[in-house]
């Protein structure tokens, strides 16, 4: 384990992972346990790996992420998205679903300035999420980290998402929890992960938020959980531990090379 926490995509990974129990058995409080024995990592951590990995290694996107897919398998993939990995000459398929949401949040912390930042998100959705709201969620998501990163407050952070990118976060978790179900649409889950961050208090607290809405509850708080990591600069040291026990050495090697880089 790095000797210092100096947290990029783990902040992610850690959400999906504490998420990973309750996307079928959703829950409508923050007053849970966070280190389920049942918690494991799903395609969330997958292919946000996918996505960090291509960056280190200037591969591309599409390739990379389709190579992991088949790696690890049964992973809980979507249903298009498992067609598509089992395509040897594959193509997008106009998705507007959270999948290219959930695996850009390395797009935030690996480039320096928000124009790349946009256009390198685009391009890890486009090879099969080119639907508009496909591109637009990865978009929201790679801002929002890289935004937090670089020190912009909530207020900021807020703007920009609802005025470049469109998405309305003028809500509150509680206005929403009780009727809010299951959605992966861009739309439906982009800006509820995003507002549980802008709600939080520190990195465990926007965990808790996040998946405190239900829904499709790891990859809201794997979207949550990278912004939350990188506006907090911290994740504590329990869940770090518990997380990385979850995950496999492949897996961690590239989060911990991608940390020395961009951590």
């Amino acid at each position: 384990m790095p000797e210092t926490n100096k947290p990029t995509i783990l902040g992610a990974i850690a959400g999906d992972v504490i998420g990973s129990v309750y996307e079928w058995n959703n829950i409508k409080h923050t007053a849970f346990d966070l280190f389920n024995h049942r918690c494991t990592f799903t395609d969330d951590t997958v292919l946000t790996v996918a996505v960090a990995d291509a960056i280190l290694n200037n591969t591309d996107f599409g390739t990379t992420i389709h190579e992991y897919g088949n790696h690890y398998p049964r992973r809980g993939y979507g249903g298009t998205f498992s067609q598509w990995l089992r395509s040897k000459n594959p193509e997008p398929y106009n998705s507007w679903g959270n999948g290219s949401a959930m695996r850009a949040s390395s797009v935030g912390f690996a480039y320096d300035n928000i124009g790349t930042v946009l256009q390198k998100a685009k391009e890890s959705a486009v090879c099969t999420h080119n639907h508009p709201d496909g591109i637009k969620g990865a978009q929201a998501v790679a801002a929002a980290v890289f935004m937090a990163r670089r020190g912009k407050s909530k207020p900021e952070i807020k703007e920009f998402i609802s005025g470049k990118l469109g998405y309305n976060l003028n809500f509150t978790l509680d206005s929403i929890r009780d009727g809010y179900t299951f959605d992966v649409s861009c739309q439906g889950s982009v800006p509820h992960a995003i507002r549980a961050f802008i709600e939080s208090s520190d990195y465990e607290n926007a965990i808790r938020l996040a998946i405190s809405i239900g829904g499709d509850s790891d990859t809201i708080a794997c979207i949550t959980g990278g912004i939350a990591a990188a506006y907090y600069k911290n994740i504590p040291d329990d869940i770090v531990k518990f997380v990385r026990g979850r995950l496999d050495p492949e897996l961690l090697e590239i989060v911990d090379e991608f940390d020395e880089k961009y951590g």
